[in-house]
């Protein structure tokens, strides 16, 4: 009882409630689903406009998985492409299309077969790529922003200090240190005793959702996350403030108005980037939980896990000469040989 009574607390100073016929449809769900399963809100109802917006979602989807698959095979196929830079934004472009993957499909799947439920295993595995992702990007980011420190500010060093062993160095540093990060916090989670209805108030297996299940005190482990989190926004904010103030210094000492001008277009790629990544984080993540709801944190999810996977290979195409150049190239030889 006193379990049940500091669940429906916790509940209620989430700023969530139960409706009447959520309070009728729960010994369905019971009998539906094993006590390992989880409660989903749907993004989507059923009705036109729902219809309209899912296909719309989509279709985003869809031109989210081409433009970054798109991406990673212009820098494979492309030789002119095979320098660290580009092998960064490849990695970074595979980070976006597995986050779009580990979040859309679990949302398209439940709409069309009209459950709302996801396994105790499936949330575990859906929690730890979400986040491990979205913190190897952000220390990708920073690092790839040291490569155009190190490309403007000491050009004739740029292939000591930036080999394809360094770069590889990079990727793997990003991967590996956000995953054992996110590894110890989902085991942590998981492992704690839940409420006895599961109902997740958030489209995914999001941790501030998911964390408000348990039904005990979790005051310590959650200062914990909140700190790891903030850390790992603010030290690569920190290195591309950093290393972004170096460039300009670099920049505006330049005489040639033409260097001013390649060295900007090389830059601005990245800086459209990390402003779209870092801006949807730091509005998700550095906010205290009374200025939250949960309107804010589905709007918030939705634009950094759908909007920014898809805006980021138009950017890198459109923005970067290189890339667009290797496109052209590609398409011509593509053509030819047909």
């Amino acid at each position: 009882m006193a379990n049940k009574a500091f669940c429906e607390s916790r509940d209620v100073s989430s700023g969530s409630s139960t409706s009447g016929e959520e309070a009728k449809s729960i010994p369905r769900l019971r009998n539906q689903m094993s006590l390992e399963d989880f409660i989903l809100e749907r993004l989507f109802e059923d009705s036109l406009t729902h219809l309209f917006l899912f296909c719309l979602t989509m279709v985003v989807y869809l031109v989210a998985l081409s433009g970054n698959t798109l991406t990673i095979h212009l820098i494979c196929v492309d030789h002119g492409l095979h320098t660290p830079i580009y092998f960064l934004l490849s990695q970074l472009s595979f980070m976006d299309k597995m986050h779009a993957c580990t979040i859309i499909p679990k949302i398209a799947t439940n709409y069309l077969s009209g459950r709302k439920s996801i396994s105790f295993m499936g949330c575990a595995t859906q929690h730890f790529l979400y986040f491990s992702l979205g913190g190897a990007e952000c220390l990708l980011l920073a690092l790839t922003y040291y490569d155009r420190y190190v490309a403007i500010y000491h050009p004739l060093r740029y292939t000591v200090l930036m080999s394809r062993k360094v770069a590889l160095l990079m990727a793997l540093t990003s991967w590996l240190g956000a995953s054992l990060n996110i590894i110890i916090h989902t085991f942590i989670l998981m492992y704690l005793p839940f409420c006895e209805i599961r109902k997740i108030h958030h489209l995914y297996c999001e941790y501030q959702a998911v964390v408000k299940l348990v039904y005990v005190d979790v005051t310590v482990y959650e200062s914990t996350v909140y700190i790891s989190t903030i850390v790992l926004l603010l030290l690569p904010i920190i290195m591309v403030s950093t290393s972004h103030g170096f460039i300009l210094h670099s920049v505006i000492e330049m005489h040639s108005a033409g260097s001013k001008r390649n060295a900007f277009s090389t830059c601005s790629s990245h800086l459209t980037v990390v402003s779209l990544w870092f801006g949807a984080c730091i509005f998700s993540y550095m906010r205290t939980r009374s200025q939250c709801t949960p309107l804010q944190d589905k709007v918030g999810s939705v634009f950094y896990s759908i909007i920014t996977p898809t805006l980021n290979p138009l950017i890198y195409i459109f923005q970067n000469k290189n890339v667009a150049k290797a496109l052209r190239r590609v398409l011509r030889r593509d053509f030819i040989s047909q």
